[in-house]
């Protein structure tokens, strides 16, 4: 199974090939994703970001030894071979702590970092990007990329202490877009420029050179540069690959290192066709998933309604909206619009901010309900039609079931499939 190095080297050599990077820890998109990558027989990029999971258990309560055991129970649950998935950590710098002096962030960011290499974890994005408190003015590149390589340092070392030797791989950049997508309406952007490319490379070239870590400087893959795409509450910024064909032809300048392309979460097929033709061999999806999982469930509740008794209903959509409201801080400061339209924001945002709420232990128990009270029924197929009319046409064709897990499953993996489609398949289909 080909590792992300020689996928990069494929790409910039021009074929028509990516990797997609599965940024969650929601269990059902976990084992929708190993399900995909099993029927397509590649490699699943799965990553955890730095506020997911963290040496202090981050927001889904996972150290980073917890995330690789969480997702090899999945996996050998699917039988899908634990060689084939390459695990990466997101936003690896000070972003949990930027609201501390540099020095103290800085410190947790460099446990942060020994914490998932000593787990395993293999591709490191390097992001240093972001303000600490004491930090003047904008965030100079100099000091992004002096706090990246020595954050690689820390990186190699621990490596080599902990496995004998390093094979890490690193994405660094500048110019990254904040985790989960944008917080603000958003009705253009201003696409990194070749300059800015060039300044970029060459100053954390320089820095990792100070520092003796030429050799790892070989294992950088990804550059993260804004393309051009992103998404806000309510809003998408679609690629234009005729924007992009400058930032897109400068990459040839830097050996063995392609674009990482963050918040392309939905976009249509064809941008991620052309994402990978323009050399963004990285794409990073989130919020999608976790986003077309809501939309499944919330559909299965709507069939509940109809099908249970009251009293055994789960009352999914119910509990959601209760837990967000009782713990706000996931969704209230992002979400700045009249109370009047705030029920439109929780429950349908892009930008997903209840997916933080999954992991709620109530939340967790009214979709065991949901799913348990709809297995003890037969569903009519005339609800799927109206609710999930996708799955129902899949069930009519007979490539899927009425089983409410299935159902969900294969929602999700409409998401991945547009993404394999553009990583892998299209190689095979001209061949």
């Amino acid at each position: 199974m080909k590792g992300i190095a020689n996928i990069i080297q494929e790409n910039l050599n021009g074929n028509r090939t990516g990797v997609y990077a599965v940024c969650c820890a929601q269990p059902l998109v976990i084992e929708a994703a190993i399900i995909q990558a099993k029927q397509d027989n590649t490699p699943l990029l799965v990553e955890a970001t730095a506020n997911q999971v963290n040496q202090f258990g981050g927001y889904t309560g996972m150290y980073p030894t917890d995330f690789i055991r969480f997702i090899h129970t999945i996996a050998n649950e699917q039988a899908f071979p634990i060689e084939n998935i390459i695990f990466g950590g997101d936003h690896l710098g000070p972003v949990c702590w930027v609201d501390e002096p540099a020095e103290s962030a800085m410190q947790k960011a460099r446990n942060l970092i020994a914490s998932y290499v000593s787990a395993g974890f293999k591709k490191i994005h390097l992001d240093t990007s972001m303000n600490c408190a004491d930090d003047l003015g904008v965030l100079a590149d100099q000091i992004i990329a002096e706090r990246a390589a020595e954050l690689c340092q820390v990186a190699e070392l621990t490596a080599i202490q902990v496995f004998g030797c390093s094979d890490l791989v690193y994405v660094v950049g500048t110019e990254v877009p904040p985790p989960g997508g944008a917080t603000e309406e958003i009705n253009d952007l201003e696409l990194t420029s070749p300059m800015e490319v060039k300044a970029t490379v060459e100053v954390h070239r320089q820095e990792f050179h100070k520092r003796g870590l030429t050799e790892a400087w070989q294992r950088v893959v990804g550059l993260v540069v804004q393309p051009g795409v992103e998404f806000d509450h309510t809003s998408i910024i679609d690629y234009d690959t005729n924007k992009a064909q400058a930032l897109s032809e400068c990459i040839h300048q830097y050996d063995g290192i392609a674009f990482e392309a963050h918040s392309t979460d939905y976009q249509n097929p064809q941008a991620y066709q052309q994402l990978v033709t323009d050399h963004f061999a990285i794409l990073k999806v989130g919020p999608q998933l976790t986003f077309a999982m809501r939309e499944a469930l919330f559909a299965l509740s709507y069939i509940e309604e109809i099908l249970v008794d009251k009293e055994q209903q789960s009352y999914l959509r119910d509990i959601c909206e209760a837990q967000m409201l009782e713990a706000p801080k996931n969704w209230q400061r992002f979400y700045q619009v009249p109370a009047s339209q705030e029920l439109l924001y929780r429950r349908y945002s892009y930008s997903d901010r209840i997916r933080y709420y999954w992991n709620d232990a109530h939340v967790n128990q009214a979709v065991d309900a949901l799913l348990a009270n709809l297995s003890a029924v037969e569903i009519p197929l005339p609800l799927i039609s109206q609710f999930m009319p996708e799955q129902y046409q899949a069930i009519r064709q007979g490539r899927l079931t009425a089983d409410p897990k299935q159902l969900v499953l294969n929602k999700i993996m409409q998401v991945t499939a547009v993404y394999a489609d553009a990583c892998y398949k299209q190689v095979s289909n001209e061949e």
